[in-house]
């Protein structure tokens, strides 16, 4: 078995992609990160996701990007949007989040010998972000086919986005086909400790709309 980076946050997206990799073939070693947010409870949901689908390894590494703020996501002064989902970038956007997430899952897939990163990104029902797009993760891939000792001797990287094109729905029908159990993980912006979600932000609407138009029961734990 190949190994594999999967940056799992511990949401819906990251899950139907960890499940994705694992059903290639994969040794999936998964890593997210403690960047400061708020909705700290999908750390917890990630180390859930991880366990329940096989994953050889999972580690958590701070990154503190609460100390830069400019998010509502890391910033507590900046509101998280509950009106729903508005056109342009959002204040949930957290700058260069992706970039050093990828940057620091392809200096363990060099240590791990691994040309494979899995990254759940979603352009079509998503929230807007620009380190979401296919351009972006094609032009990382080439970065890092250029900046690693393993690149330049021929070993090419792959970033794998198998989620990029696909509606939200389609997202949550193949995570079913594939035995994500989506009770495990949270997408909410503003969930409380125990991962209670809030029903309001941009991903808790997203993440309800997404389950109604696949047909299929959102296990999502509300707050009272």
């Amino acid at each position: 078995m190949n190994p594999a980076v999967v940056l799992l946050s511990g949401g819906l997206d990251s899950a139907t992609c960890l499940a994705i990799a694992g059903g290639q073939g994969f040794s999936c070693h998964c890593l997210s990160f403690d960047y400061g947010q708020r909705h700290h409870a999908e750390l917890k949901a990630a180390e859930r996701v991880a366990k329940a689908l096989g994953a050889a390894e999972h580690r958590i590494l701070s990154v503190d990007l609460a100390q830069f703020g400019g998010s509502a996501l890391t910033d507590t002064s900046i509101a998280v949007p509950t009106e729903g989902v508005q056109p342009g970038i959002p204040v949930t956007y957290v700058p260069a989040r992706n970039t050093i997430m990828l940057a620091l899952a392809l200096a363990w897939a060099e240590v791990l010998g691994s040309r494979d990163i899995f990254l759940g990104v979603n352009a079509v029902d998503y929230s807007g972000y620009p380190d979401c797009r296919p351009d972006y993760i094609a032009a990382f891939e080439t970065m890092a086919n250029l900046a690693t000792r393993a690149g330049v001797e021929g070993a090419r990287l792959t970033i794998h986005t198998p989620l990029i094109d696909l509606s939200k729905a389609d997202i949550i029908r193949k995570g079913i086909k594939l035995g994500v159990d989506y009770a495990l993980t949270v997408s909410c912006y503003r969930a409380d400790s125990d991962g209670h979600a809030c029903g309001v932000c941009d991903s808790c609407r997203l993440r309800a709309e997404g389950f109604t138009a696949a047909g299929a029961t959102d296990p999502t734990s509300y707050r009272t």
